[in-house]
């Protein structure tokens, strides 16, 4: 059977920045995958280094569009780790609260979009819909539904009124039927599991030779986290658990999303009710030559910031790494073997974020005739679906 290469990228709607993916396959099955990184270089450690440290958190705020306060979290956190200061514990549980709100709306887009692609709409419309609920929340403590603008060395810039968190509160807790939902349909559909289960499967093992983080790793049974394991801002003031898998498939990953979101509003219920009294900056004027490190647990996994100072207002250095540059690596992996059918859902489990243009096409081995295209990829997705619900006789 003839060997044919079916490329993906650089644009398409299931990536985080542009990325290039060649999947190699004989028939429906996928035999190997081939990964370029580096298409979109917006120069953003460079720039930086010409930015007052305050300036620096507009911009790393910008990295990603859908976490939009991950990098401040772990660049405050950075800055903070050089000069050793200490936050007051109202900014504590305000960062926090900020990052498990984060946390939610992000695996809920994840969960609406994994909906899509295997052809679950319905889902895909729920989910964005909760979703709203959260960035309305958003929108009243910051005046944005992206980019909030809340987080500054030594504290946040804005506070949470003590009078209108328990409206924010009322409003999370109606999300919880909507999410004891999505899990019910996780755990009871045949066709889900079938379309899932044992699906892009990760070991342990493979894990930790790719340096996977966050639910990636967690749905195979690694257990880290960062807010447990190097705790920062209120995390290690409120109770909590670390959510794992143990089979490393899309199931999991699912599931570990879904129980993260529980976790999530267990964690703001805490930070929030009530909040604890008192300022909500520290009032750093300076920052002295040195090193730090910050690192902050995003939805996606571990964001990880460096910073040199040489003593002025600006970085000597300034270094950052995201957790999707750990989890694409694992797709090496992941699809080979799988069915191409399967490939979509396969490369979106990792959640990478989106490319704005889809300008994915598939052309045959040699002759360079096209033989698909995205839509095509998402197609051929949604049909196995449907042939699993005639074959199980589900509607």
């Amino acid at each position: 059977m003839t060997e044919r290469i079916i490329p993906i990228g650089p644009y398409h709607p299931l990536q985080e920045e542009p990325e290039f993916f060649r999947l190699h396959v004989e028939g429906e099955r996928v035999l190997r995958l081939d990964i370029q990184l580096g298409y979109n270089h917006r120069g953003i450690e460079k720039l930086a280094e010409s930015k007052s440290y305050d300036q620096i958190i507009f911009l790393v705020e910008r990295i990603c569009g859908i976490c939009s306060t991950s990098h401040p979290f772990a660049s405050v956190n950075a800055v903070e780790n050089l000069i050793g200061v200490a936050i007051p514990e109202r900014a504590r549980a305000i960062r926090s609260a900020i990052g498990e709100l984060e946390r939610i709306h992000s695996h809920l887009l994840w969960l609406g979009l994994a909906g899509h692609f295997l052809g679950y709409n319905t889902v895909f419309m729920w989910a964005w819909k909760a979703r709203e609920t959260v960035l309305d929340i958003f929108e009243s403590i910051s005046g944005n539904r992206q980019n909030y603008a809340m987080f500054k060395v030594g504290g946040v810039r804005r506070d949470i009124r003590d009078d209108l968190a328990p409206g924010y509160l009322a409003a999370l807790d109606r999300l919880r039927p909507t999410l004891d939902l999505f899990r019910k349909a996780v755990e009871d559909d045949p066709v889900i599991h079938a379309r899932t289960k044992g699906v892009g499967v990760l070991t342990a093992d493979d894990i930790r030779a790719f340096g996977a983080v966050g639910p990636t790793a967690r749905a195979s049974g690694v257990d880290v986290d960062v807010r447990r394991d190097d705790p920062y801002a209120a995390y290690d003031r409120v109770e909590w658990k670390v959510c794992l898998g143990s089979n490393g498939d899309i199931h999991d990953k699912i599931v570990v999303r879904l129980l993260e979101m529980d976790e999530s509003l267990r964690i703001i219920r805490q930070c929030l009710g009530p909040l604890p009294p008192g300022e909500i900056d520290a009032r750093v004027k300076g920052v002295p030559p040195g090193e730090g490190i910050g690192r902050h647990e995003a939805p996606r996994g571990e964001v990880f910031h460096y910073v040199r100072s040489d003593g002025t207002n600006r970085p000597a250095r300034y270094k950052v790494r995201a957790p999707s540059f750990m989890n694409v690596a694992t797709n090496v992996k992941a699809v080979v073997g799988g069915t191409i059918s399967d490939a979509a859902i396969i490369l979106a489990a990792v959640d990478p974020c989106y490319c704005c243009t889809e300008r994915a096409v598939a052309v045959e081995h040699g002759t360079g005739r096209r033989l698909w295209g995205g839509d095509d990829l998402v197609r051929l997705s949604r049909d196995r679906t449907r042939r699993l619900r005639e074959e199980m006789g589900r509607p």
